[in-house]
């Protein structure tokens, strides 16, 4: 059940929304309700502090990588982890070049899904697990994550003129 939000992505997709506005509209307009509705996906980007040692690993080195690859100057060049063994489960960084990976669709695949379509099987949980696997939690100061104060320092600027977005 998804909405389609009227807009469309770089590529002419349809921008879907999820259901929750759409159901809290039809409380609103049949029942008369005021109503708060939150995306749940929010809560998975700002949950830094329960995120696997594989993820947060993988995703530090995908930032370096990407700096790496922008310092090196490549262009439409993205890093991408490359599983290397399952078991025991290693990783790599390799690179993609945009224009092979940009609208292109990688859909899981249907044996990852049971029959009734509400779980994952035992072949997604064993591809899944070593991701996460591992406790990598953020040091704490009063009771809150201490996170980094970055001292944004630029590279040197590259362009000599710059262009219109």
């Amino acid at each position: 059940f998804l909405a389609d939000s009227g807009t469309v992505d770089a590529f002419g997709h349809s921008q879907l929304g999820g259901v929750a506005p759409v159901i809290a509209n039809m409380v609103k307009e049949k029942l008369g309700y005021k109503y708060h509705w939150a995306v749940s996906d929010y809560l998975q980007r700002a949950a830094r502090h329960i995120a696997s040692k594989t993820d947060v690993e993988q995703a530090y080195a995908m930032g370096k990588a990407a700096m790496e690859f922008a310092l090196a100057g490549k262009n439409a060049t993205l890093p991408i982890i490359k599983r290397d063994s399952q078991q025991p489960y290693s990783w790599s960084i390799g690179e993609a070049a945009l224009g092979d990976v940009a609208n292109v669709e990688k859909m899981l695949p249907q044996d990852y899904i049971t029959d009734d379509g509400f779980g994952i099987t035992e072949k997604a949980r064993a591809y899944l697990q070593p991701l996460i696997l591992g406790e990598d939690y953020p040091p704490y100061k009063n009771g809150l994550p201490d996170y980094v104060v970055l001292n944004n320092i630029l590279v040197e600027k590259k362009l000599k003129e710059g262009f219109d977005i």
